[in-house]
């Protein structure tokens, strides 16, 4: 998929691109967002007995409904005791010691995830800011909690390669989990609470606008994080099918797929995997998802009276296809 010469040449460009669309609006900036990140982890791995733990569980009430889904006035004492035995475990302290130094103050995730909040609240005025929390699960836990009312954030999962545990996934997953990708995986995460859709509509092209509009949500609340972040491929792949746009929508057209509605095939292209050898061995996966981003970003282009919060109630997926003309051309 690859001419190394014009591709570097693209990223270049797409960097540069990139770092002039990222100007914030003064009157965003202006928005009053009281967020601050509650580190639970300090004072959960600060217990000295069982009873610290117990009072720990039933003081943070919403992380413990939330994220552990229990009644803080119903725990179980087996669980107070298997939790204490995990923070007072010492190899676990030690990543413990290691993820608090890979983020320090957590100062540049606060800014960009205040940023995201300030940037949803412009287009959406109502919108109440949760609770922002940290935790350290020994990766027994989810990575993240998002909610209206809650937001956990999982930091051991986001250490990076360096860390000396790393989450059971495969190489092509585990990228996505690095400091970089940790707010905007948040953000996206949040997209869904906006995006409507006819979930009777089943065909490929249906999921591609959804996913696309996920994708355009997220880059519209973090203007400032690279395409690669916002959609967790590398630099490289995002040059990739930049340059190869026009070799992939030929494939998903001549392969009549856009109106698949056959599960086993259309996971293919928006599914995990690591390629898709299908369209090229270098191809990434969830290509389809990349793809839907670009009919949604050309909509917006063709249709610039058309605002973010009314795309993202559009249920019509065939609508925001036609009104887009995407059509890119292939590369001879």
């Amino acid at each position: 998929m690859r001419n190394h010469i014009i591709v570097l040449l693209a990223l270049f460009l797409l960097v540069g691109c990139q770092n002039k669309s990222c100007e914030i609006d003064p009157n965003i900036t202006k928005i009053p967002v009281d967020l601050k990140i509650q580190r639970l982890e300090k004072a959960l791995y600060a217990s000295k007995s069982k009873e610290d733990v117990l009072r720990f569980l039933q003081t943070n009430r919403l992380f413990t409904q939330k994220y552990l889904q229990l009644n803080p006035d119903q725990l179980d004492a087996n669980f107070v005791a298997s939790l204490y035995d995990l923070v007072t475990n010492s190899q676990l302290n030690k990543f413990v010691t290691e993820t608090e130094q890979t983020f320090g103050n957590l100062e540049p995730q606060q800014r960009d995830l205040k940023s995201a909040f300030q940037h949803i609240k412009h287009y959406y005025p109502q919108t109440q800011i949760p609770l922002v929390q940290t935790y350290i699960s020994g990766l027994l836990g989810p990575d993240l909690l998002v909610s209206d009312s809650v937001i956990v954030l999982g930091l051991d999962y986001f250490v990076g390669p360096k860390g000396s545990y790393r989450p059971k996934q495969p190489n092509y997953i585990l990228q996505r989990y690095e400091p970089a990708n940790l707010i905007p995986t948040v953000v996206l995460q949040q997209s869904a609470k906006y995006n409507h859709t006819d979930e009777q509509d089943k065909r490929m092209m249906a999921q591609m606008v959804y996913y696309g509009k996920s994708y355009y949500f997220t880059k519209s609340m973090l203007p400032c994080t690279p395409d690669s972040l916002i959609i967790g491929f590398t630099d490289q792949q995002i040059a990739d099918v930049r340059y190869n746009e026009g070799k992939i929508w030929a494939h998903l057209v001549e392969k009549n797929l856009l109106f698949e509605t056959n599960h086993f095939k259309t996971g293919k292209y928006l599914e995990e995997r690591p390629t898709v050898p299908e369209i090229d061995a270098n191809c990434p996966g969830r290509i389809g998802r990349w793809v839907g981003w670009q009919i949604v970003r050309k909509y917006m282009e063709e249709n610039p009276d058309v605002t973010l919060p009314q795309l993202m109630a559009e249920k019509d997926a065939q609508k925001i296809f036609n009104n887009s003309h995407y059509k890119p051309k292939r590369r001879s």
